[in-house]
Parts: C-alpha cells; sequence; structure tokens
C-alpha cells in the first residue's frame, strides 16, 4: 500500500499529529512547527507543502486557513541604506521603515535595514550593491556623488528600482526622491531666525558637507529669505561640520567668541547637539535663535529650555507609509523611465507647541 494511503488509513480513527504531519510532508517536526507558527526563514516550496499535507490527512489547526491566505500574498523584498546609526533621527527612521512594511496587509514585506559605514560614497555604493543582491526595491538616505550616481542607475537598469530619502541623491537617475522640499526648509528657518532677531547682526549655518545637495538647497532657502525679508541679517559662509556633534560644539563656541552680534543659527543636518551644548555654556535662552531639523529627545529639551527656537521635523510615519506604497507598486511593476518627486509638509515645532 501506498504510503500516503497507509498513513490515511491509519489516522482514520484518531486525530492526526504533528508527527503524523511531518511525515506526510516529508520534513521535519521542527520545520512543520515553524510553518504552522508563521516564523521566518522558511522557504516557500516548503510552506506549500506542509499546506498541502496538512489538508490531505485532515490535520486540525485554525491557523491553515489564516497560513494558506498569508502565503498567497506576494513577497516584497525591501532594502534600505541609511547612515548615522549612532543618531536618535536615524534610528528612529529605521523603526519607521519596519513598522511601515510590517504594517501592510496585501503583501509578505521583508525589511532588510543597513546602515553605511561612513558617509564615503563607496560605502553607500558598497551597500546597496550588497543589499540589491536579495532585495526587489531599494531605498537610501544617500549622498551626492557620481560614484552613487552610477551604482544607482546600473540597479535601475537591472530591474531595481531606487529612491532617495531626505536627499535628492540621484536626481533624474533613481526612481524618485522622497522626502522635504529642502529650500522650502530653508526658508522656513530664515523666517523663524528673522522673526525672532530683528536687530542688525549675523547669522550662520551648518551643512553636513558639500555633497549633501538638501543641505545645499536649505542654504540657498535660507539665503534667499534672508535677502527678500531681512537683509538686516548677513548669512556667514557655510560651516561644514560631518553631520557631527563635536565639529558643530567647537565651531559654534568660535562663532560666538568671534561674533558677538551673532543673531542666529541654523543647523540644516545633523550634529544640532554640539550648537545646543554651545549655547547653554555661552548664551543665556533665547539670545541667539536656533533652528533645528528633527525631533528628538535633545532637541525637544531645549525647546522646553527656549535654547531651540524652532524645530523643522519630517513627518517620519507618513514618509515611510507613502514611500513602502510606492515601493510596492514599483516592485510588482518594474521601473519606471520617469524619475519624480513626492514631498511631505514639514512638522513645525516651537516651545509653545510642546
Amino acid at each position: 500500500m501506498h504510503y500516503d494511503e497507509k498513513a490515511s488509513s491509519e489516522m482514520t480513527s484518531r486525530r492526526p499529529t504533528l508527527k503524523d504531519l511531518a511525515r506526510a510532508a516529508g520534513v521535519g517536526v521542527a520545520t512543520v512547527d515553524r510553518v504552522l507558527n508563521e516564523r521566518p526563514n522558511v522557504r516557500e516550496a516548503t510552506i506549500e507543502c506542509v499546506l498541502a499535507a496538512a489538508e490531505r490527512i485532515g490535520y486540525p489547526t485554525g491557523k491553515l486557513e489564516a497560513i494558506k491566505l498569508d502565503a498567497a500574498r506576494p513577497i516584497v523584498q525591501f532594502g534600505f541604506v541609511l547612515h548615522k546609526p549612532a543618531q536618535e533621527f536615524y534610528r528612529n527612521f529605521a523603526h519607521a521603515l519596519k513598522t511601515a512594511v510590517a504594517e501592510r496587509m496585501d503583501i509578505r514585506g521583508r525589511c532588510d535595514v543597513r546602515f553605511a559605514a561612513s558617509q564615503a560614497p563607496s560605502d553607500f555604493a558598497n551597500e546597496l550593491t550588497a543589499i540589491a543582491k536579495t532585495a526587489d526595491v531599494l531605498a537610501t538616505s544617500a549622498i551626492n556623488h557620481p560614484i552613487l550616481s552610477e551604482t544607482i542607475r546600473a540597479l535601475q537598469h537591472s530591474g531595481k528600482p531606487v529612491f532617495s530619502l531626505l536627499n535628492d541623491a540621484a536626481s533624474g537617475v533613481q526612481q524618485s526622491y522622497v522626502g522635504l522640499d529642502n529650500v522650502k526648509v530653508g526658508r522656513i528657518a530664515g523666517w523663524m531666525i528673522a522673526t525672532q532677531m530683528r536687530e542688525v547682526g549675523k547669522v550662520a549655518i551648518f551643512i553636513g558637507g558639500n555633497r549633501w545637495h538638501g543641505h545645499i538647497l536649505r542654504e540657498t532657502g535660507l539665503r534667499s529669505y534672508l535677502r527678500d525679508f531681512a537683509p538686516q541679517l548677513e548669512l556667514l559662509d557655510a560651516i561644514v561640520n560631518l553631520e557631527t556633534r563635536q565639529v558643530t560644539y567647537e565651531a559654534t563656541l568660535d562663532l560666538l567668541e568671534r561674533h558677538s552680534d551673532l543673531r542666529g543659527i541654523y543647523v540644516a543636518g545633523g550634529g544640532m547637539e554640539g550648537a545646543i551644548a554651545a549655547l547653554r555654556e555661552m548664551r543665556p535662552p533665547g539670545k541667539v535663535a536656533l533652528v533645528v531639523n528633527e525631533l528628538t529627545n535633545e532637541s525637544r529639551d531645549a525647546l522646553t529650555d527656549r535654547y531651540v527656537s524652532l524645530v523643522i521635523a519630517t513627518p517620519l510615519d507618513q514618509l515611510c507609509r507613502d514611500l513602502v506604497a510606492s515601493m510596492i507598486e514599483l516592485a510588482r511593476g518594474g521601473p519606471s523611465e520617469t524619475s519624480g518627486q513626492h514631498y511631505l509638509t514639514p512638522q513645525l515645532f516651537a516651545p509653545e507647541s510642546l
């Protein structure tokens, strides 16, 4: 007698067990347990085999129908490459990405979030190339550089759509930019500083580096606003802080010592913690208008203490939901020939709004 017929005959008078299901599926008991409890890293063929065997022998599981429905959902592999894992904002960003993928009920999302070892173009390129081996669609907060443009172009041509996050890393090459309108962000910073500080004086701006397209656009927005509406405020040459706390701290101390008429500071990227620490040491609250990006524990405390005048924040949850929806569409249909932009409305936090 064939095994399946014999097994079915033996089980007509008793309830099939997990071992019976494992034998019928030709796998181990541990594998069956992983399938029935929907644990990760089980091959699709194995899941289908176990489900078919469960139906065949009448294995009693209330989860069977749910697992069958789940198995019918397409798998989408997401790959994300961020930077600065030591910064609270990027840790929050990674969490929001994973949550947005997990919330999608129309797919089975697999989320791989990695951090570039540094801001060097080669580190971003290497991570993107590595993650593309398993990902269907990718997104990154990479800098602007020819190496990144070529890497992203190659991925696009290979059928792996790439989205730029926060910084328009490869305009016209990547699939789409998702983030804030950075010129508008810079103008908002200028409005806040000019509104709070009406005296003649100077304004400083920190940018992460000259390869951050988003930071350069924020500097442009700040300069244009001051030129239009606050000509009494002189914008000093941008200071590159590499998005680091210590460089920003030391440079802010130097600014305060050299410019007694310093009226405002805008930290266009990371490193705001250094500016906050320096102002706490050298000036009373509100003496210098400080505008920073992203609401974190430290920027929230500085708002409360009025050392920060305004936080311009990215709506992370909305960004991640919109991004994941677009990535799913592209993963199913392949890269589009047209590069796009998706702007979100910034969130503004003042001391009185907390």
